[in-house]
């Protein structure tokens, strides 16, 4: 286990898997594994049955994770916890076995704040990750743009070696107006800045595609929303969560969506099924 931040490289020698198949992955943004095992979160999987769970904020160390109740249901879970406890963090549960689990970007000043999974299955790999947010003040805003910065080149160099990539998380970002309900009020928001939009169109460029615009076009489709002023009753939201592909994967995607009924954070997950 990774208790120190340090990026860490797992193989296993497993019996190959097809993987010419319909994989169903799902992201979601837990605001606190144990709080939202609490109010159903397990039931919730079972009745979705992501072969794929990648989430985040999981605030929880790697041995507060109740892994038994997602072996139940048939997952392995891989977990990156950030250093400080009770914070950040995130996790992979799967049905499908991984060729090798590398914990971090071997950055340490982002590994300590467990901000990234990724798992390789044959010719394709998945990185779950939860960008920083900026909204505390302008240090963490600036620590947030340096990351988006760090990020890019480090998803630039995977991609010499694993061109096939599936980027699951949370984003933190709104790229567009259509994806944040009021986008006059937050147009000085963390979260909805003109320089975060920009990496965000930047990144989508350089070779990337949103899985959930690729299909669906329509405005109001949230996956996070405050706590406050009734503001989820009203579906008055952010689109911050996403599930990126690099192009060469668009072929592939069967569906793709919002699932907002699922009330276990103040984030709802999203689903994409790719034939891979």
């Amino acid at each position: 286990m990774n208790t120190f931040g340090i990026s860490v490289h797992f193989c296993f020698l497993a019996t190959p898997i097809n993987y010419s198949m319909s994989v169903k992955i799902a992201t979601y943004n837990l605001n606190g594994v144990r709080s939202s095992i609490s109010k159903g979160l397990l039931d919730w999987v079972q009745a979705a049955a992501p072969d794929i769970l990648c989430v985040q904020e999981i605030k929880s160390q790697a041995d507060q994770v109740d892994t038994a109740a997602f072996a139940e249901l048939g997952y392995s879970s891989y977990i990156f916890p950030a250093t400080k406890k009770g914070y950040s963090g995130v996790a992979v549960f799967s049905k499908l076995k991984p060729d090798s689990v590398v914990l971090g970007m071997d950055l340490l000043h982002y590994d300590f704040e467990g901000r990234l999974i990724r798992l390789d299955f044959g010719d394709w790999t998945l990185i779950n990750t939860y960008f920083p947010s900026g909204s505390s003040g302008d240090e963490r805003q600036d620590f947030k743009m340096k990351f988006l910065s760090d990020f890019h080149i480090y998803i630039e160099k995977l991609k010499q070696d694993r061109p096939k990539l599936v980027i699951c998380g949370d984003y933190n970002i709104c790229h567009r107006a259509i994806d944040i309900h009021n986008p006059v009020s937050n147009a000085r928001s963390s979260g909805f800045l003109p320089e975060e939009r920009e990496w965000m169109e930047n990144f989508l460029q350089s070779g990337f595609t949103d899985t959930f615009r690729h299909l669906n076009k329509e405005p109001h489709n949230y996956t996070w929303w405050s706590f406050r002023a009734g503001a989820r009753s009203k579906n008055l939201g952010w689109r911050i969560d996403y599930i990126c592909i690099s192009d060469n994967l668009n072929d592939t995607i069967v569906s793709s969506r919002i699932l907002p009924a699922a009330m276990h954070s103040d984030h709802c997950p999203m689903i994409t099924e790719l034939k891979l």
